[in-house]
């Protein structure tokens, strides 16, 4: 092989490395089942959901690469939510997000081996859902929307930004 020939391959190879490098799998597509309670064309639901996927992204998770998302959403009674927690977990995710108690709920009654992430729970440990937040014990970890006991931090907060409100109520 002639040194410009040899110059032109490596240059072509160079060039190609990083698409082919992206196209290579180096392990098996994850799978995250997501159990949205909003419908699907619902504002929040949808910044919810592009901000979960747009943070799995920086961490190296790409939609269509190395990861499937399986939305569903929806709203509906206690037995449309069981049903639509099953539907998800049918799908053999390696994790489920649960959006909301009623999810989190129906998600946990459907798996004990599946582990649940819970977003927008309002009182996880009061609702009997984990043992504590340090240690939430099963299947289950996540995120409360108030922990009870931030109430004393907040308040401290709003008379520091208001010194002149002298009443509030919650």
């Amino acid at each position: 092989m002639r040194r410009r020939e040899f110059i032109e391959l490596l240059g072509g190879a160079t060039v190609a490395w990083p698409t082919l490098a992206r196209a290579q799998q180096t392990g098996p597509i994850r799978r995250i089942g997501v159990l949205m309670l909003y419908p699907e064309n619902d504002p929040q639901g949808q910044l919810r959901a592009t901000t979960f996927r747009r943070a799995l992204e920086k961490l190296g998770w790409v939609v269509g690469g190395n990861l499937q998302i399986d939305y569903h959403w929806g709203t509906g009674d206690a037995d449309w939510v069981r049903s639509a927690a099953a539907q998800v977990l049918r799908q053999t995710p390696d994790v489920m997000l649960a959006n909301g108690d009623a999810a989190v709920r129906a998600a946990q009654q459907s798996s004990r081996t599946v582990p649940i992430v819970f977003i927008g729970s309002g009182d996880p440990v009061g609702d009997g859902l984990v043992q504590s937040l340090a240690h939430p014990g099963a299947n289950l970890t996540g995120f409360a929307v108030m922990e009870p006991s931030l109430g004393a931090k907040l308040l401290a907060m709003l008379t520091q930004v208001a010194p002149r409100v002298k009443r509030v109520v919650i």
